[in-house]
């Protein structure tokens, strides 16, 4: 579904160094790593936002830069994204906030289709009686739950989330992941966390980034017994290592 191909990104210095990735059809990938490892930029890539110095970002079978700006727009509508920091419009209602992009993208859709999907989405994620509400008057986990609302509501093939549980306690951020993993339906999942106990509840691999590479990318269990010391030290939480 997803293919990177020696994608090699610099700015003042490199930041993916020949990063070659493959996330199949329908799974849950997640991706780990130290703090400017190149992950939030390898996300970039795929969906389009920045373009490589070289390399491919194919998806679907489909190479992203070698389309043109029209189709690239039309092309970012298989994404649902979820950001970090919600990225929410504290000036609307939750229910508008998670019509935004069935407004955005979907002109041909009329308000009572839209209206159903809104009411659809607040209910998977417990949420029906905040519809009236603004984000403001959210905690921390219902924000996140209104994200995940409104990147889901276009039913889109390829999901994105980008540190999910960033800043929740432990049992809310717990939440979330079964929340995701829930809502995952047919969509390949791509999720960025640095809360690696929590998010290898849910994955079907893990991929680790260091300094702009891929030093490893495996199955789950892989992840957990491998002997690769930078992948023992992230997951196992040890104080000694290479990182």
């Amino acid at each position: 579904m997803i293919d990177l191909r020696g994608v090699r990104k610099s700015f003042t210095e490199p930041v993916l160094q020949g990063v070659d990735l493959h996330i199949p059809r329908g799974c849950l990938y997640g991706l780990v790593g130290p703090a400017a490892s190149g992950k939030s930029v390898l996300v970039k890539h795929i969906v389009g936002l920045m373009r490589p110095d070289k390399g491919k970002v194919v998806v679907d079978g489909t190479d992203v830069f070698a389309m043109s700006e029209l189709d690239l727009q039309e092309f970012r509508k298989r994404f649902g994204i979820a950001f970090q920091n919600n990225a929410l419009f504290d000036h609307l209602t939750v229910g508008e906030n998670i019509a935004f992009p069935l407004r955005r993208l979907y002109r041909e859709m009329t308000e009572e289709q839209i209206q159903q999907r809104v009411d659809n989405r607040l209910a998977a994620v417990s949420l029906s009686e905040f519809k009236q509400r603004t984000p403001p008057s959210l905690s921390g986990g219902q924000k996140r739950r209104v994200g995940v609302a409104r990147a889901t509501v276009a039913s889109p093939p390829i999901l994105i989330y980008d540190e999910p549980a960033a800043g929740l306690d432990p049992v809310t951020s717990q939440k979330i992941f079964d929340l995701l993993k829930a809502e995952q339906g047919s969509s390949t999942v791509l999720m960025v966390s640095s809360d690696v106990d929590r998010l290898l509840t849910v994955t079907d691999r893990v991929g680790m980034m260091v300094g702009g590479r891929m030093i490893f990318d495996g199955t789950t269990e892989q992840a957990k017994t491998s002997d690769n010391p930078y992948v023992r030290q992230f997951i196992h939480g040890l104080t000694e290592g290479p990182l």
